[in-house]
């Protein structure tokens, strides 16, 4: 289980692509941008969720022992 330290880091990696493509995309007129800038959204939501919810459990452990 020790991969699931490096799982939100993921999201953040996936988020920051989302944010480029977007940005490559913001002039073109058959694309649609938002989408992917609400995704992009969502990506850095669960990188900041991710994180915060490990350090919590990261602590309890240590308080425990």
């Amino acid at each position: 289980m020790n991969y699931l330290k490096y799982t939100p880091y993921l999201y953040l990696v996936l988020g920051i692509y989302l944010v480029v493509d977007s940005i490559v995309k913001w002039n073109d007129s058959a694309e649609n941008p938002g989408l992917t800038l609400v995704f992009a959204g969502l990506a850095f939501f669960l990188f900041a969720f991710r994180r915060r919810y490990a350090k919590r459990f990261e602590a309890r452990k240590n308080n425990k022992n």
